[in-house]
């Protein structure tokens, strides 16, 4: 039995973590950005409650399942809308925090897109 069918490539490796790693920085950016860094309101607001979502893809992510990948590759428009929505309303420094949002959620979808490409070539190219 050959295990070295069974090591993935180190790119795809690479695509795995940064999907992973982008995912965890845009659940801690969301909530230290409404609880601490620039809440609406002083004191948090329960805006911070838009990071539950993102928190259900991430065990999938973690157990590297292929579906995953594919849908939170279509969740992550939705907080690059409001990253880039807020980009450009909010005040300094909400407006920096947005777009570190924003290169958070491109660093995710080409991650994941990426990832899905990678896994699905190999395949392909085995049989």
């Amino acid at each position: 039995m050959n295990t070295e069918q069974n090591i993935p490539p180190p790119l795809v490796t690479t695509t795995r973590f940064l999907a992973v790693g982008s995912l965890l920085g845009l659940i801690v950016l969301g909530l230290a950005w409404e609880l601490f860094l620039a809440p609406i309101r002083p004191g948090g607001s329960w805006l911070a409650l838009k990071v539950l979502p993102l928190c259900i893809p991430l065990a999938g992510l973690l157990k590297n399942r292929m579906y995953t990948y594919r849908w939170v590759s279509l969740l992550v428009w939705v907080y690059f809308t409001e990253g880039a929505v807020r980009a450009y309303s909010d005040k300094v420094p909400g407006n920096y925090l947005a777009m570190m949002e924003v290169v958070l959620c491109l660093t995710l979808f080409v991650a994941c897109a990426l990832h899905v490409r990678l896994r699905l070539n190999a395949v392909h190219n085995k049989g």
